[in-house]
Parts: structure tokens; C-alpha cells; sequence
């Protein structure tokens, strides 16, 4: 294992069926103004919003509303959280949702009491905050983020075609979660395998990088067995308690720092899937689902080792045939074939042209790719223009 590091994670998890009873108590710490963050209102179908203000309402808490966070927060929806949370001047922000209003409530966590425009120096600039910060805190009803339990907040800009995520310290977090696995069955199939292979995309990123003997690829490996395992039984049956907890659990370790610990992680995917995600506003995970295969087959070579170690220990692939043995690229190709064979049986997107993107965007979103070196081979503009064509 390699490299220095520290761990920090503040985020209190609440978990099981009754998480939410802890609801009250934790906000207890807390002033007496809410900004109650939701998406599109599938909580007030579903019974959770009646939950969340029930419990708000017990507490003595005031309530302010901001509803409308879209799947992909805009730029132009942070400044209006951010202008509503400065002039009621909320003391907390509960975000109750997936990722994308947990990231959107970390945005206006970090923009309210910032003078300025919180698109340009959070996300263009990539500014650490030095103004003080609206406390944040969840209760998740989608997964596949991890937003629960790190500093990620993801915001596009439509104008300027860009999806940018910053990852901000520990000071973001949330300060608390409450996972109940249970909120999650009303989610919608195409949502659900989307945030699924958002988890497995996330564990991937963090494990195809260096080649030393690292605790954190141990790690990475039973977390995506069990992303794999339990997926196939929730495409079944949706309300499989168990098997739904499995993912909700393994979506957060997947991306709270732990398994990046000692490794220099890659992001292309997510870089592409990004950019991808910017021209046709498509559902995050499916914008990485649809790059995935032809992405990894560029990196095949030089990480090799590790290709071959994640169709062994993750897909069960045989390093032998009839007594004889595999060539390790054999085995690595055998890999990705088990792995798109997983992703066809569960139902995500394999194609690009699926998600809108058409020939006349590639170099644009080729241009609004951000290019990252911490995987085995760094990409260059032509290479993405190549991978955007073989995701076609």
C-alpha cells in the first residue's frame, strides 16, 4: 500500500427501518429555521414528505420549502436556493432525496452566504469555501451517489454545456444521514439500475489505478461482488429488503474517501459522463454505463494486472480452459465481456445515440471533458472523440 494519507469522515449514518425516528433528535442541534430541499415531489406521493414534516413540525422547526431540484441541478436553481436560504436566513438545510438534491443542497450550503456567484468560484474556479457555511444533513430515498457521506456536489451549466462536480472537505458533509432502505422501493426501475451502476462506476474509478498491493482494492472487490449480487435479486423484485439495504449500504462506502485511500483514483468515466451528461441532460449513471466498455478497453493494456484480477476476483473468470491456460489479456477481455453481460441483464444503457448524443457533438463534448492522469493511461482529445464513436 502507498502514499500518505488521512481519513476523516464526520457524517453520523442513521440506518435500518427506523432511522428516521432519529430524525428529530439530530435536528434538535441545530437552529430553528429548516430549508426543506426535494426533487420533482415524489416524496409527497410516496409518504415521506408527510414523514419529514411530521417529525419537523414536533420539533418546533419552521419550515421553508424549495421543491423543483431537477436530476441535474442547474446553475440557475443554485442561485435560487442560495438567494432563498440568505434571505430567510435558515439556520439548517435538510436535503430529502437522491444525489442530485443532497449535491444541490451542498451547493447552496457552501453559495448562500458567499457575495459573489457561486457557479464561477466553486465550480469554474474550483474555490475552497472561506465564507461560513449553512449546515447540511439528509434522508436518502435514492442511491447510487454516496452523497450522503462526502463533499461531492455536481452542478451543470446548460449555457456553457458543463457538468462540474467539486469535491469539497469535510466541512460539507452532511452531519448526519438518515438511509432507510425502505424509501427507496418507489423508486422507478431505469432510475434505480442507473444509480446502481453509479455505485459500481464510482468503486471501479477508485480501483483501476496502481498496481501495488493495496487493502483498499481488497475493499473495492466485495463491494462491487455485492453490487453484482444484489442488483440482479432488486431487478427482480424491488422490494427486496435485503437486497435493497445491500445496495444502499454499498453506495455509500463506495464513495465516502475509504477506498480511495492509497491510490491516485481516475474519473475518466465520469469526466466523459459528464460532459455527455451537459449536451443532453440524460440520467447521470446511464452517461457512464454508456462509455464504460469502450473507456476501459483504452486502459486494458496498460493496467493489465488489474484487469486481470477484477475478471478473477469479481466476475469468477477461470484462468485456465481445459487444463490450459489463459493468455492475461484473454482473461482481461473475458472480464469486460462478463461485466457487460451483468450490465445487459440489469438493463442500463449501452449506447450513447440512446441518451440523444449525436456526431455533431462529439468534439464539443470532447472539448468539455476534463482530463484526468490518476488511471493507466492519460487521454488525449482525439481519444475521447474515439471512445464517444465506439459508444455510439
Amino acid at each position: 500500500m502507498l502514499g500518505d494519507f488521512s481519513f476523516c469522515n464526520p457524517t453520523k449514518l442513521y440506518f435500518g427501518t427506523n432511522s428516521l425516528c432519529h430524525l428529530k433528535d439530530e435536528l434538535a442541534k441545530y437552529g430553528k429555521k429548516i430549508l426543506f430541499v426535494y426533487g420533482g415531489g415524489s416524496i409527497k406521493r410516496n409518504g415521506i414528505y408527510d414523514a419529514v414534516v411530521s417529525v419537523l413540525k414536533s420539533g418546533g422547526k419552521e419550515i421553508v420549502e424549495l421543491g423543483g431540484v431537477m436530476p441535474n441541478p442547474t446553475s440557475e436553481k443554485l442561485v435560487e436556493g442560495c438567494n432563498l436560504a440568505r434571505a430567510e436566513k435558515v439556520d439548517f438545510i435538510l436535503a430529502v432525496g437522491g444525489g442530485s438534491v443532497i449535491d444541490y443542497a451542498k451547493g447552496v450550503s457552501v453559495g448562500a452566504l458567499y457575495d459573489g456567484d457561486p457557479w464561477e468560484n466553486y465550480y469554474l474556479k474550483m474555490e475552497e469555501p472561506a465564507n461560513p457555511l449553512i449546515p447540511v444533513g439528509a434522508v436518502l430515498t435514492m442511491v447510487g451517489t454516496g452523497s450522503e457521506m462526502n463533499g461531492g456536489s455536481v452542478i451543470t451549466n446548460h449555457e456553457q454545456k458543463l457538468k462540474i462536480g467539486h469535491v469539497f472537505g469535510e466541512e460539507v458533509f452532511p452531519k448526519f444521514a438518515i438511509l432507510n432502505p425502505e424509501f427507496t422501493f418507489s423508486v422507478p426501475k431505469r432510475q434505480m439500475v442507473a444509480g446502481v451502476y453509479d455505485i459500481f462506476n464510482h468503486i471501479c474509478e477508485q480501483y483501476f489505478s496502481g498496481n501495488d498491493d493495496n487493502t483498499s482494492d481488497y475493499i473495492s472487490e466485495g463491494l462491487l461482488k455485492s453490487v453484482v449480487h444484489s442488483s440482479k435479486i432488486a431487478v427482480q423484485n424491488p422490494n427486496d429488503y435485503e437486497a435493497r439495504s445491500n445496495l444502499m449500504w454499498t453506495a455509500t462506502w463506495a464513495l465516502n474517501t475509504l477506498i480511495a485511500k492509497g491510490k491516485t483514483t481516475d474519473w475518466m468515466v465520469h469526466m466523459i459522463g459528464q460532459a455527455v451528461g451537459a449536451y443532453t441532460d440524460a440520467t447521470h449513471g446511464m452517461t457512464l454505463s454508456a462509455v464504460s466498455l469502450a473507456y476501459y478497453k483504452t486502459q486494458m493494456e496498460a493496467g493489465l494486472s488489474k484487469f486481470v484480477r477484477f475478471a478473477k476476483n469479481v466476475f469468477d473468470v477461470p484462468g485456465e480452459v481445459g487444463g490450459k491456460a489463459k493468455s492475461d489479456m484473454q482473461i482481461a477481455h473475458e472480464g469486460l465481456d462478463e461485466m457487460k453481460k451483468w450490465m445487459q441483464e440489469i438493463g442500463v444503457t449501452l449506447s450513447l445515440k440512446e441518451l440523444g448524443v449525436t456526431p455533431d457533438m462529439f468534439d464539443g463534448i470532447a472539448s468539455a471533458t476534463f482530463i484526468m492522469d490518476g488511471g493507466y493511461k492519460t487521454l488525449s482529445k482525439d481519444d475521447v472523440i474515439q471512445i464517444l464513436k465506439e459508444s455510439m
